[in-house]
């Protein structure tokens, strides 16, 4: 009779000697075989990849350098020494826009996180706060927001209230921070949402308070569930801060758009544009890496 082999080697219902009790384990050939083969398909996979990538970046490169409009378009939005004259003015402007994200991105998730609590009051004596946070996130929201940065930053001076500021980057803070945390409202009231009912009522059941338990059993929660998309917002944030621009504030968009003025050449807006996607992209990838990370333990049955 065929004596059957398990994959490992062993045959069936043979213990391990003494001695082998430690020793290093020993892939079967099957084992190293699916191995090898997975690895072939990994590799032929990216070479295909790279290979597509090489040909189609060749086939748009020629198309573009052979258009006939390219020595007008390379010398007007690609010279190289209008870049090097802009680009330390725009890296210095880009600081302007680097503390408008730092300030503004931690006032809209303050303001936010109080709207989207007081969108989720229970109980009749708190419908007017229901009433105006609901509002305050239907108004803003629908407004667009080059023109909710133009009534703040061009509307307010011309009021001329006493003890109210006029400075340009102020205001402009301040129109991002109406706008942004309008939109960062409702991720905190989806998150809020999502936290099972039955959480709230084992908090109160152990004796928690409504303010204990939604401080310390639902916003824990929420929060966390809500990560990925607050990210998002705050890399959209990013990008806005060139907006503040409008009203005169010298940020890495107002700089270029002097150079342009100057020399009537578009090259420093592409600088710009690129020192903005160098910044973004960082914060996208650490968005991606946090929302593949958060979907592996929810599949995997952890905390999310």
């Amino acid at each position: 009779m065929t004596v059957v082999k398990a994959e490992s080697g062993e045959e069936p219902g043979k213990e391990p000697a003494e001695g082998d009790a430690h020793d290093p384990y020993v892939p079967s050939r099957r084992r190293i075989e699916r191995e090898r083969h997975k690895g072939s398909r990994a590799r032929r996979a990216t070479a295909i990849a790279a290979l597509s990538t090489l040909v189609t970046g060749v086939l748009l490169y020629l198309v573009v350098v052979n258009a006939p409009g390219w020595p007008r378009a390379k010398e007007t939005f690609f010279n190289a020494r209008y870049a090097r004259e802009a680009f330390p003015k725009i890296l210095e402007g880009l600081w302007l826009n680097v503390r408008l994200l730092l300030v503004c991105g931690a006032a809209v998730l303050v303001l936010g996180m109080l709207i989207a609590v007081a969108r989720t009051l229970r109980g009749p004596v708190f419908f007017p706060l229901r009433a105006l946070a609901a509002a305050y996130t239907d108004f803003f929201r629908g407004l667009p927001l080059i023109i909710n940065l133009m009534i703040v930053v061009l509307g307010v001076p011309a009021l001329r209230l006493q003890g109210i500021t006029v400075d340009p980057v102020l205001l402009g803070g301040t129109a991002l921070t109406l706008t942004y945390s309008a939109y960062v409202a409702e991720v905190f009231r989806a998150g809020i949402e999502s936290v099972h009912p039955s959480q709230r009522a084992a908090a109160r059941s152990l004796g928690l308070s409504n303010r204990q338990a939604l401080r310390y059993v639902v916003l824990p929660q929420a929060v966390r569930r809500q990560v990925p998309p607050l990210l998002n917002d705050l890399v959209s944030l990013q990008k806005d801060t060139g907006l503040v621009s409008i009203g005169g504030a010298v940020d890495a968009v107002r700089a270029a758009d002097i150079i342009v003025g100057r020399s009537l050449n578009y090259t420093p807006y592409i600088v710009a544009g690129l020192v903005f996607v160098a910044l973004t992209i960082p914060m996208t990838r650490f968005t991606d890496w946090v929302t593949a990370r958060m979907d592996r333990r929810q599949a995997q049955g952890g905390t999310i």
